[in-house]
């Protein structure tokens, strides 16, 4: 449904979004052939400003015309009894090597559609469940015979991330009638750990708007309580399903008991998240490092003060930001969390506030602190708009103390500054609904140490004191008076000391960053384990 392929182009909200972009500059550096699908969506997800302490939302329209090339081509779908033109713009991303991948995104905004099929692509995440419906019609079926009339007639394997494309399957098997058949070319890929957040529509709706039934033999396997569910859909049809991260595995597991369930853990394309600094840094001393991001590994034999010196160029690109953008006088020396993601209650922004007093004594005992903050809530999401306006209220009410800027607009350039610029990258999300999360090792790339619930891949890429620390027990139940103590404990007696005391062993567990988690915990690993073990198996 989303994907990040160019800062100018507006197809993303998030982490999935993000995640998407790097699995297909990663394809593209290894020379995979692989088309992915998307949808247009030209007015965006949205544009955030800040009025008054809360976020107001407008629309975030780009040109594809700019940056794409429009195929003379068209297919025609039945939607509600409506006939619906769907064209495909391309967008090619580019490899380490000069070689290219299509991204192929739909458009209903063609003439001679409705009114209303013309902005079934213009919408990120928007509209009601009727839209939401159509949009995964489009996806699904209208995706696959894109496909087909650009003549991708020899695709291999199709990859759905989350139920989105789900419909897919149900094209496939009405071509053939054999189950077997369809799940041979199927992997279903599931990015949430909540019941409430896979996608599913009565079946009622469902026939009006495809204009024809579900098969009755699948019906059982595909339904919960008359509504048909697409991650279900989706897995019912694939002979390969994975979760994002090995705690993720278990959830779905759960959740998802008659399927057999394993675990690819996320990753993050390490040319693009490595900021300038380090990338020069890297090149000197782990030439190798852009093909093979393994290489990394050796970052323990890099001189501790050309790190630090490379994070210092790093953190002084994000203070300059922020001071030039924003007049907030920030310091280049004063120790610096970061905190940005999609504000939504289950992540808790608000846990590092949940005690001002108390984050206030511990500013106090260094002379201060600096706090960057940075996300949007969906625009339906009341609760992650008013955790916003907490939020902002809560910085401004411990100043002078501590320096907090909340930056609107959260998106690509100022997640690029903040997970290299920052000291120590924070993550807070209720155990266990984070899936996985990418943000930690984007920084991790940049030599910033987390400090995290054990929740998603942190569970793999923490080791306490080595590449940062825990918030909360494993497997421990989220409570936010419990969290919040430990959250300022570990900042107090742990985070802080080594920081301003013992820099030689901060900078040693920057390097174990790099070494442990950067050169795991990337795409080109993720890749290779779905080439073996998803789409040749």
């Amino acid at each position: 449904m989303e994907i990040f392929v160019d800062p100018d182009i507006h197809t993303y909200s998030g982490g999935l979004g993000m995640l998407a972009g790097d699995t297909m500059r990663t394809f593209a550096d290894l020379n995979i052939p692989v088309v992915a699908v998307t949808l247009l969506s030209e007015k965006g997800y949205l544009r955030q400003r800040i009025v008054e302490d809360r976020q107001v939302e407008e629309e975030d329209e780009f040109d594809p015309s700019e940056k794409m090339l429009l195929i003379a081509k068209e297919i025609m779908l039945n939607i509600r009894g409506e006939d619906v033109k769907v064209r495909p713009w391309c967008y090619f991303v580019k490899g380490i090597s000069g070689y290219s991948l299509p991204v192929i995104f739909l458009d209903t905004n063609v003439k001679g559609n409705s009114d209303w099929a013309r902005e079934l692509t213009s919408y990120l995440y928007g509209g009601d469940p009727d839209y939401r419906l159509a949009q995964e019609i489009v996806l699904g079926i209208g995706g696959f015979r894109i496909l087909k009339e650009l003549n991708f007639s020899s695709i291999y394997r199709f990859h759905m991330n989350e139920g989105h494309a789900s419909f897919l399957t149900l094209e496939l098997y009405r071509k053939t009638r054999n189950i077997d058949f369809v799940r041979r070319q199927c992997v279903f890929t599931t990015h949430t750990p909540v019941k409430a957040g896979h996608d599913s529509f009565s079946i009622e709706k469902v026939e009006e708007f495809l204009g024809y039934g579900i098969p009755e033999d699948i019906l059982p396997y595909v339904t919960d309580n008359g509504n048909l569910n697409m991650t279900k859909l989706g897995m019912f049809f694939s002979h390969y399903i994975n979760g994002v991260a090995k705690k993720h595995k278990e959830i779905s597991s759960m959740l998802f008991p008659h399927y057999s369930i394993d675990s690819i853990t996320n990753g993050v394309h390490s040319l693009t998240w490595v900021s300038e600094p380090f990338k020069r840094l890297f090149d000197r001393y782990m030439p190798g490092w852009r093909q093979d991001p393994y290489i990394l590994r050796s970052a323990s034999g890099i001189p501790s003060n050309e790190v630090w010196h490379a994070h210092m160029e790093a953190k002084k690109a994000l203070i300059d930001y922020i001071n030039n953008n924003f007049g907030k006088g920030f310091s280049h020396d004063l120790f610096t969390i970061g905190f940005a993601r999609r504000m939504t209650a289950y992540k808790r922004p608000y846990l590092l506030f949940y005690d001002e007093d108390r984050l206030r004594e511990i500013a106090r005992s260094v002379n201060g602190l600096q706090i960057v903050y940075s996300g949007k809530a969906h625009p339906k999401d009341e609760e992650g708009k008013r955790i916003i306006e907490r939020v902002i209220r809560a910085g401004r009410r411990l100043e002078p103390d501590v320096r907090f800027i909340f930056i609107p607009n959260y998106d690509f350039r100022i997640a690029k500054l903040m997970v290299s610029g920052v000291d120590l990258w924070l993550n807070t999300p209720r155990i266990p609904m984070e899936a996985s999360g990418t943000s930690g090792m984007k920084a991790a790339h940049n030599g910033v140490p987390q400090l995290s619930t054990l929740d998603g891949w942190w569970k793999e890429g923490y080791i306490e004191g080595v590449t940062g620390w825990a918030i909360g027990e494993e497997d421990q139940e989220s409570d936010d008076q419990r969290d919040s103590r430990d959250l300022y404990d570990m900042l107090e007696y742990r985070i802080l000391p080594i920081f301003y005391k013992f820099r030689e062993r901060w900078i040693e567990i920057m390097k174990n960053c790099i070494a442990l988690n950067a050169s795991f915990f990337n795409t080109q690993r993720m890749v290779e384990q779905y080439v073996l073990n998803a789409y040749f198996l």
